[in-house]
C-alpha cells in the first residue's frame, strides 16, 4: 500500500449519493445550501479551480487574497475553501476563532508545498547556519505548509507572493547578507536574477541529498534556493517557446515566474496569476497570447476573451491534478455536512504553529 492509499483509507469516503447524482442535481444542492446558510457561508475559489466549482465561488483570486477576504468576512462562520491544503491552512491562520475552514477534499494538496517539511528545514537550517553563521534570513513562498511558514516566522523571516517577491527579497537583504528561499527554486531564482544577482551567486540546497551546490564559489553565495518546484509550471519548456515563435511570429508569450529561468528569460512577460489576468484583460482586441500557467485558468481566459487569440504555451498541459480534486460532488457533500451539523474536513492549524506563521505573514503585509 502506498502513502496515498493509506491516507485515503483514513478519510471519510464520498458517499455514493454524490457520486451518482447528475450535475444538475448537484448544482441544485449547492444553490440550496448557499441559500440556507446565507451570510454564515463564504466560498472562496482559487483561479485554478474547475469551472463547475468556480461558478459557485463568492470570490475568486489567489491564495493569500482569498485567505484575507475570508478573515475580513466576519459574518461567515463557515469558510469552504475551494483550493488546496496550504491555502486552507493560511485561511485558518488568519480567520477569527468563530470561523471554521473546510477543504471539500483533503486529497487536494500541493506537490510544491510538500517538497519542504519541518524535519527537512530544521536539518537544513542547522547545516546552513553552521556553514554561514548568522547571515541567513529565511523567506517562504505562501505556497508552503503552515509548519514551514511558522519556522520562517520564528527565525525572523517572512512569506512572499509571486506579486511581491521582488519587494520582499529586497527587504530581506536589508536584514541579512544571505537569504534562504523556500520552497520554489524557480520563483526565487527568477526574482533574484531580476534584482541583479548573478546566477553564480546562487546555490541550490537539495533536502533529499542534503547537499548545497553552486556554479560559483560557495562562500560568495547570496541566495540559497530550496530544491522545490511547481509540477505544472516546470512543464513549460524552451521548446514550447520556440514552437510558438515559429508558428505565431506576432504572438506574445506571458508566463508565471514559477516557470524555469530559461523559459522566463525567453518569454515577453512574466508575472503572478493576477498579473497574467490583468495583462489579458488590458490587451487590445485582436492581440495574440500564449500563456504559461495552469490550464483551467488559461481555458477560462480563452472563453472570457474571445476577441483575442489565446492559447496555452504547452498545448498538451493538463490542469493541476491536486487542485482538480475539488469538484462539484465534494463541494455539495461538504455543504450538506455543514447543514446537517456534522461537518468534515475541517482544517485546523494549532496555536503554536499559527502564532509564528502569522508573524511571517504579517511581516510581509507590513512591507507590502
Amino acid at each position: 500500500m502506498n502513502l496515498l492509499q493509506a491516507f485515503e483509507e483514513t478519510q471519510v469516503r464520498l458517499p455514493d449519493l454524490y457520486r451518482n447524482e447528475t450535475p444538475e442535481q448537484l448544482q441544485h444542492r449547492v444553490r440550496a445550501a448557499k441559500e440556507q446558510l446565507g451570510k454564515k457561508l463564504y466560498i472562496p475559489g482559487h483561479h485554478y479551480q474547475k469551472d463547475e466549482v468556480i461558478a459557485f465561488a463568492d470570490s475568486r483570486g489567489d491564495s493569500l487574497k482569498l485567505a484575507q477576504l475570508s478573515a475580513a468576512n466576519e459574518e461567515a462562520e463557515h469558510i469552504v475553501f475551494c483550493g488546496v491544503h496550504f491555502m486552507a491552512e493560511t485561511a485558518d491562520i488568519l480567520t477569527k476563532g468563530h470561523q471554521h475552514v473546510y477543504l471539500p477534499d483533503l486529497r487536494a494538496g500541493c506537490s510544491m508545498a510538500d517538497m519542504a517539511n519541518e524535519t527537512q528545514i530544521k536539518e537544513a537550517w542547522g547545516a546552513l547556519t553552521k556553514q554561514f553563521g548568522d547571515t541567513i534570513l529565511p523567506l517562504t513562498y505562501v505556497n508552503s505548509t503552515a509548519s514551514i511558514k511558522s519556522f520562517v516566522g520564528k527565525h525572523g523571516g517572512a512569506t512572499v507572493t509571486s506579486s511581491n517577491a521582488h519587494k520582499m527579497v529586497q527587504w530581506a537583504f536589508t536584514q541579512k547578507e544571505r537569504i534562504l528561499f523556500l520552497p520554489d527554486q524557480h520563483l526565487g531564482r527568477n526574482t533574484a536574477y531580476d534584482l541583479g544577482i548573478p546566477l553564480e551567486k546562487m546555490a541550490v540546497y537539495d533536502p533529499v541529498q542534503r547537499r548545497l551546490t553552486s556554479e560559483g564559489d560557495i562562500e560568495d553565495v547570496n541566495v540559497i534556493l530550496w530544491k522545490g518546484h511547481c509540477s505544472v509550471h516546470e512543464n513549460f519548456t524552451v521548446r514550447n517557446v520556440e514552437h510558438v515563435r515559429e508558428s505565431y511570429p506576432d504572438m506574445k508569450i506571458i508566463v508565471h515566474p514559477e516557470c524555469t529561468h530559461e523559459v522566463v528569460q525567453l518569454a515577453d512577460q512574466s508575472g503572478s496569476t493576477n498579473a497574467i489576468i490583468q495583462a489579458i484583460e488590458q490587451a487590445p482586441s485582436g492581440s495574440q497570447w500564449a500563456i504559461g500557467t495552469e490550464m483551467n485558468l488559461v481555458n477560462r481566459l480563452i472563453q472570457e476573451h474571445r476577441d483575442k487569440h489565446i492559447i496555452s504555451l504547452n498545448p498538451t498541459m493538463c490542469p493541476c491534478l491536486t487542485m482538480n480534486r475539488i469538484d462539484l460532488p465534494h463541494l455539495a457533500w461538504c455543504l450538506d455536512s455543514i447543514i446537517d451539523g456534522k461537518p468534515h474536513n475541517q482544517i485546523v492549524v494549532d496555536e503554536h504553529t499559527s502564532l509564528y506563521a502569522k508573524e511571517a505573514l504579517q511581516r510581509m503585509l507590513i512591507q507590502s
